[in-house]
């Protein structure tokens, strides 16, 4: 497939459409549920208890660590714990999952993970890996908070480059919050019927996506990732 559509704008549209399905999704459990959302939370375990958020946390660091959008597991959270008791497990779960993704491209699946950037990827990856290098923190904040790349990519490319760990999470941690505070939010306001927190999270989300955009062509960590961008498929 030609790629008549700029990268960072597909990014984004797949973006919006992550949205828009994850908030029909929470509708229709709130439909089928009978009105009561809580009836699916309680049916997974995923109540206000400490073995309930245990169990959504654990359940988020594997699903982050995998690859599942991050967007997801905040949008759960939101759904199941309300937009900051939710938003705050998500984003513990978030970093967890990325720091397990991390650590297991540079400890254990050093060849694996070699092998799953290289086929997507290619060399056009190796401009991210040397501004990681040259300025860990501020480079992946830089690149979470852009709309374009892939998450489980990032973080398998960071644990192959040898960045400092804690430098590492600390730009995700700053990163992954506006998105997951959106999400949680519109996770929230879907469980109850709230209008008031789906209109928060998309004002939230068009000065995030505005503010990324920005980034993207001011940055240099921006710039590389979106030349790491496929073309085409």
């Amino acid at each position: 497939m030609s790629a008549s559509v700029p990268p960072r704008l597909a990014s984004l549209g797949k973006m919006v459409l992550l949205a828009a399905g994850l908030a029909l999704g929470g509708w229709l459990l709130r439909e089928l549920g009978g009105g009561r959302p809580e009836a699916w939370v309680e049916r997974f375990g995923l109540q206000q208890t400490l073995w309930g958020e245990t169990a959504f946390v654990l359940l988020g660091t594997v699903a982050c660590a995998v690859g599942v959008p991050r967007q997801a597991v905040a949008f759960l959270g939101g759904y199941a714990f309300g937009a900051w008791i939710g938003g705050a497990l998500s984003l513990l779960a978030q970093l967890l999952g990325c720091a397990a993704a991390f650590i297991w491209a540079r400890l254990v699946g050093r060849g694996w993970a070699e092998r799953r950037l290289a086929g997507r990827f290619g060399r056009r990856l190796r401009a991210v890996r040397d501004v990681l290098a040259g300025s860990p923190f501020n480079a992946t904040l830089a690149l979470r908070l852009l709309p374009i790349g892939n998450n489980l990519a990032l973080n398998l490319l960071a644990g192959l480059s040898g960045l400092p760990l804690l430098a590492f999470l600390a730009g995700s941690a700053v990163g992954y919050l506006p998105q997951t505070v959106i999400f949680a939010l519109a996770g929230s306001g879907v469980a109850v019927d709230g209008p008031e927190q789906i209109i928060l999270a998309v004002v939230l989300f068009v000065v995030s996506a505005t503010l990324g955009l920005w980034m993207l062509r001011r940055h240099r960590a921006g710039r590389a990732m979106d030349e790491a961008e496929p073309q085409g498929e």
